[in-house]
């Protein structure tokens, strides 16, 4: 359906009630994503991402609202979203004791498919991720690594067109995450995967992701392309400074007439964050010329999508931890106080929603 949204998503709202008290973690999610799209869904720790995904995936009911995902409504076709996305979640999928090879084919048989499609799926699936070298190992004996690479096989061994990734490379060492998103961006060479992911690198957003949408406190506060959205909220970062604090104070006199924005002075140093400020350097350096307000020192930084985040809402994405916004599905991580090691038991509840998605696929 290539010229069909893929997810259509009208006004999803999730309100929990923790103590008495109602906790709006997602509220009016809106939205519409095409076959094809690499999307990143950012914001920080609690700010409803992962319920969100979950109320797509169908693993969570919403309170109101409404949404299609390939083609099938989450309320009334659960089962029909089911079979047609794969789902990786922020824990191992795995089942620890069970080895790679037959932890993929026991997937395929939960999605129907035959046992020679199956072993020719988890064949593909081990090449183009690198699995090999540890496709008879048990899931307990991989690496963190190994383990995120076996769990998006595992997400798409039934070629779902759709693939939810919920913190995909958390955890992971550099040369990992590279990996990782190498194996990512194969994917959708090779098959056409629309991929929808929640992430906290920023550079990652800002390096793969065609499209950036942006929650704080349950709501989405910005959708665009991350050059877009850098360009109209937060600008490039220039840099001027002088030999002096007069020369300085005559500079943004200058700079104001040059652009609409208002720098800041400090000593001898001057600072305004433009739109357009690869364009805007060089002009401004020769008007300061002529202006008897020479530079010694310029430079232009291009902006982050963490400081997109501080435009939006006054704070860094970086450090707006946990708390800063409503709970994301409370009560799920108050069992586990931040610091304390979780269990196997732990561990296995994300095998817990994907056997959710893979019973829904059957019925």
């Amino acid at each position: 359906m290539p010229n069909q949204p893929i997810i259509e998503s009208e006004g999803l709202t999730k309100v929990f009630t923790v103590k008495k008290k109602q906790v709006h973690a997602v509220t009016d999610l809106t939205f519409t994503a095409w076959p094809g799209e690499l999307v990143a869904f950012l914001g920080p720790n609690g700010a409803g991402k992962s319920t969100s995904l979950r109320m797509l995936t169908t693993l969570l009911p919403p309170t109101s609202g409404s949404a299609r995902v390939v083609g099938h409504d989450i309320r009334s076709d659960a089962a029909g979203v089911r079979a047609r996305i794969g789902y990786v979640g922020q824990l191992t999928s795995g089942s620890f004791s069970q080895r790679v090879r037959d932890e993929l084919l026991s997937q395929g048989a939960f999605y129907g498919m035959s046992r020679g499609a199956s072993n020719r799926r988890a064949d593909e699936l081990i090449q183009s991720l690198g699995l090999g070298h540890f496709a008879t190992r048990t899931v307990q004996q991989l690496s963190g690594g190994q383990k995120r690479r076996l769990d998006i096989a595992l997400g798409l061994m039934h070629a779902p067109p759709l693939l939810f990734l919920d913190e995909p490379s958390t955890g992971l060492d550099p040369q990992s995450r590279a990996n990782l998103w190498g194996h990512i961006q194969d994917l959708r060479s090779q098959h056409g995967t629309t991929v929808f992911l929640t992430t906290h690198y920023l550079e990652e957003a800002d390096r793969y992701a065609e499209r950036v949408m942006v929650m704080d406190k349950g709501r989405m506060i910005a959708d665009d392309t991350a050059a877009a959205l850098k360009a109209t909220l937060a600008g490039d970062v220039l840099t001027f400074t002088f030999e002096d604090a007069a020369r300085a104070a005559r500079a943004v006199q200058v700079v104001t007439r040059l652009t609409t924005v208002e720098p800041t002075r400090s000593d001898a140093t001057i600072t305004l964050a433009a739109p357009d400020g690869d364009r805007l350097l060089p002009i401004v350096i020769r008007e300061l010329d002529a202006a008897a307000a020479p530079v010694l020192r310029a430079s232009g930084v291009p902006p982050t999508l963490d400081d997109v985040f501080l435009a939006l809402t006054g704070r860094s994405l970086r450090e707006s931890g946990a708390g800063q916004g409503e709970e994301d599905e409370p009560g799920e991580d108050e069992a586990h106080p931040a610091g304390e090691p979780r269990t196997p038991d732990d561990q296995h509840r994300a095998a817990t929603v994907a056997g959710d998605i893979k019973t829904g696929a059957q019925r």
